[in-house]
Formats: C-alpha cells, structure tokens, sequence
C-alpha cells in the first residue's frame, strides 16, 4: 500500500496531464467529428484559463463556479467566431482559428492587469487529479451520446458530404456551430483545471505548438471513434515517461529524443493505422486471419 502512495505521488503529474490533454484533445476532435479543421482550441483554453483563475483570486468565487464560467466564456465566444469562419473550409479554416489563438494569446502577453507574458502564479491548486479524470469522464460520456443518435448521424453526413448533407435538410451551419461551441467548452475547462492544478498560467502555455499537440493526439488515438483522441492523448503523454528512462542509457537528451520517437510514432500511424490506434485490434484479427487462411 506504502509503495502505491509513493508511486502516485510521483506520478501524479503525468496522471493530471493524461486527463488534460485527453479533453483538449476531444476538444478538437468535436469539429473533425463534422469534418472541420477548426484550431482555435489554444485560444480556448487561455479564455477558461484566466477566466476561472481571475474569478478565484480577484472575485473570489468558488471553485465550481469559476470552474464553470471559465467553460461557459469560451463557448460563448465561439459563437461570433463561428458564424464568419465556417464560411470557409480546409486549410484556410485551419489557418483563420489559429489566427484566433495567436491574437488571443498576444492580447494576454500585453495585459498588464494579468502580468503580461510572466502570466499569474500562486493559484491556489483547487483541482485534483479525480476531477480531471471525472471532467474527462463527463465529456467521454456526453459524446458517446451523442454517436448513434440523430446528431451523430447528422454529423456523419456532413463529414462525408456536406453539400449532399444540406440538400438532405441537415441545417450543417448549425451543427457545424454547435460543436464549435462544445469543443470551445472543453477546452475552457481543461485549461481552468490547469490552472488551478500547476498553481500558474502564462500565454505562452497555449501557443501555436499546443495546438499541434492536441491535433496530434486526436490523429494518433483516431478522429474517427469519440474516445480515439483520448487514447492518442494517454499514449502521447505516457510516453516521454518511458523515454526519460531510456534516453540515460541511449546517450540522448530526454527533449530531442521524445521529438523524434513522437514524428517517428505519427509518420507510423499514418502509413500503417490510418485510424489511428484504436483500429489497432481490427488491424491485429485481419492480420491473423490472413494468417490462418494461409
């Protein structure tokens, strides 16, 4: 029991970071559900950042209530984003939300009220690992709910052809819209939990390479079942743990090695599991069933 409690101890981090970037990874991959490279999810998560951390230290809110605003705020802002931006679709979608997250990050580095680029430190640590997992929980659920029911097939539709989808009758702006909107949430409030689990947050957290991250995540685990980016999410975060103990004994540095095992890791998911990891076990009974048919 004794080595339990240590070995949690040690490891608590990584375990508050698996949940965390399980749901900033379902946080992308509520738009590539609809088929939209939307990537506006760094600018997402600083709004619920400070949000709930400027509403904890200098409103004095409760946890919850901050906790809970900061995923409202950056659902609410979705909504004027979304109007103009679904208008276009592809890479410049993709490029008009990161232009979002780089202005939302440079108007935080040159606020002066939250410290500008040294961001705000001392946040009291309100959130707990069980939270994170719970929030990760919570958001596993609410999409699994969604597949299989008339929104899913709706969205399904618009991924697959999205002018064959509106002649059909499917409203696409709206759903398009809605999980915008629900993705922005998710990714308000895993930078709330963050915040309030590192003790600080600072704009230069949610940069253009935590997008990539997220984005990584949710192609490697697979975009195309809900719990795939959290898969991608949990294998990713895993994985520079394993790699600080091998690297030693490989004479490499545990930071460039961890950049090449993770391109090596992405290039082999895209050529061998098109969808991602968790097409691992159907790609594995294909395997032996060619093999026993041999």
């Amino acid at each position: 029991m004794e080595w339990l409690q240590e070995t949690y101890a040690t490891y608590q981090s990584t375990l508050a970071y698996i949940g965390l970037n399980g749901l900033l990874a379902l946080s992308v991959y509520t738009t590539l559900s609809c088929g939209q490279l939307a990537l506006g999810n760094a600018g997402f998560a600083a709004i619920g950042a400070y949000a709930a951390t400027l509403l904890t230290m200098k409103a004095g809110a409760p946890f919850g209530l901050s906790l809970l605003l900061g995923a409202l705020l950056p659902a609410l802002v979705a909504v004027p984003l979304g109007l103009p931006v679904f208008r276009i679709r592809g890479v410049f979608l993709a490029i008009a939300t990161i232009g979002f997250g780089e202005v939302v990050r440079i108007g935080l580095v040159n606020w002066e009220y939250v410290n500008g680029a040294q961001g705000i430190v001392a946040i009291p640590q309100k959130a707990s690992v069980g939270l994170v997992w719970i929030c990760l929980a919570g958001a596993l659920f609410v999409l699994s709910r969604i597949r299989g029911s008339k929104w899913g097939f709706a969205l399904e539709a618009i991924r697959e052809d999205e002018p064959a989808a509106r002649t059909m009758g499917i409203h696409t702006a709206r759903y398009k819209l809605a999980m915008l909107v629900l993705g922005a949430a998710l990714a308000g409030l895993a930078g709330g939990l963050e915040a309030h689990f590192t003790f600080m947050v600072a704009p230069n957290g949610f940069s253009f390479g935590r997008v990539v991250d997220m984005l990584v995540f949710a192609v490697v685990g697979g975009a195309g079942a809900f719990y795939g980016p959290a898969i991608g999410a949990a294998f990713l975060t895993l994985l520079p743990e394993v790699l600080r103990e091998v690297s030693p004994h490989l004479g490499i540095e545990p930071g460039p090695l961890r950049m090449l095992v993770n391109g090596l890791v992405l290039l082999a998911v895209i050529l061998f599991l098109p969808q991602g990891l968790v097409s691992l076990p159907a790609w594995w009974r294909e395997r032996l069933a060619s093999r026993r048919s041999a």
